[in-house]
């Protein structure tokens, strides 16, 4: 029940996003479209921002779930920009708003996830340290959640699969030629 009540708020957000800016909605507003009362939403949540939040965790992870490996990691950045384009409103507002800090967090977060688990896949039998892993998975992340925000920055018009072919042919081969450059044994 817990979680239905959240989806179910958490639509009723997206709703509203598609008539109003974020800054224009208000708690009641939500609870009313979603015919519950403050106290339910405050049960689940501390404020809207808390709601957008979970809203991004489970959403957009879900969209990219089990997308973390050599041969699935394309797909999982694109399906982020598939998410992003098909809860535009949402994304809009919130990009534009002074939460935007919250997206990128976020956005940060699961592209982290995402290569980490490519490059863990990829050093299999390699003396890489953690750290110079976690290092590498930050200048990549870094570079796709630059590209996501520019394409959201500028009205997510130019098309994803266009984004994503030039990315990939930009990273083709990078995972194991970084890997290769932080191994233990690489005499100097």
């Amino acid at each position: 029940m817990s979680q239905t009540t959240k989806r179910a708020l958490a639509a009723s957000l997206k709703k509203l996003l598609t008539k109003n800016t974020l800054d224009k909605i208000t708690v009641i507003d939500i609870v009313e479209d979603c015919e519950v009362n403050r106290q339910t939403f405050y049960y689940h949540f501390q404020d809207i921002y808390d709601l957008i939040d979970w809203l991004f965790i489970n959403e957009a992870s879900e969209a990219m779930n089990g997308m973390k490996t050599s041969d699935t990691w394309k797909q999982g950045f694109l399906r982020m920009f598939e998410w992003t384009l098909e809860n535009k409103s949402l994304v809009i507002n919130v990009y534009h708003s002074i939460s935007r800090e919250k997206m990128e967090r976020f956005l940060n977060e699961v592209t982290f996830n995402l290569l980490i688990g490519v490059i863990d896949e990829k050093a299999v039998g390699l003396p890489v340290r953690e750290e110079d892993k976690k290092f590498i998975a930050d200048v990549y992340k870094f570079a796709f959640v630059g590209i996501l925000l520019e394409w959201i920055r500028l009205g997510m018009k130019e098309n994803p699969h266009k984004i994503m072919d030039r990315f990939s042919n930009l990273m083709d081969g990078v995972f194991e030629r970084a890997l290769d450059k932080f191994r233990a044994d690489r005499p100097v």
